[in-house]
């Protein structure tokens, strides 16, 4: 591979901020970014999950949407208005120190304007239309109500505490350490 950068020396995040290029992506960009971003909506997934976060991601989805009902919404109607190569993504924007819906298309990720991700779906009609045809509202649906990961979510907005202060409210530290061990499979502790 010819490119001004030695691209075989970055990996995944940091591979994706390079060739983007500042916004003039590099021929190596699409890929890097295709493959991170179904990697990551893969991890944002769990079977028989969905219901809804718990403590300090809800309460920082209430302040920022209203209401988890409110953010549902939206994020169904951002999803819904996407066609061809898209993503609905949940960040939280460094710069505004809040959770915002973000669409984007093609292979562009949120991290190359350095936002941090929480969850996304992915609405490419590869990702859906073997199960649901073209009812994509429902492909939505089971994906707010049974497969997102609100436990990886809070993982990652947890690890955004560290970047960006977000204000009340605050995650209480006990709640982290639960939350790793039940994430990491530690069976001493208790399961709500």
């Amino acid at each position: 591979i010819t490119t001004s950068y030695n691209i075989w020396l970055y990996s995944g995040r940091t591979l994706i901020e390079v060739t983007y290029n500042n916004g003039n992506p590099l021929r190596e960009f699409s890929d890097a970014a295709q493959v991170w971003n179904h990697d990551f909506f893969w991890e944002s997934m769990q079977p028989g999950c969905g219901d809804s976060p718990k403590l300090g991601l809800l309460a920082q989805i209430e302040k920022d949407f209203g209401s988890f009902t409110n953010f549902k919404e939206k994020f169904t109607e951002a999803a819904l208005t996407l066609c061809g190569s898209c993503w609905v993504w949940l960040v939280v924007k460094r710069n505004e120190k809040r959770l915002v819906l973000v669409k984007t298309a093609n292979a562009i990720s949120p991290i190359v304007w350095d936002d941090i991700p929480l969850i996304y779906l992915d609405m490419w009609e590869h990702a859906y239309y073997l199960d649901y045809k073209n009812d994509r509202a429902e492909y939505v649906n089971t994906f707010l109500n049974h497969l997102v990961s609100w436990d990886k979510a809070t993982l990652r907005i947890i690890k955004a505490h560290s970047f960006v202060n977000l204000g009340e409210p605050q995650i209480p530290g006990e709640f982290l350490a639960l939350e790793e061990a039940k994430i990491a499979g530690d069976s001493k502790i208790p399961v709500a």
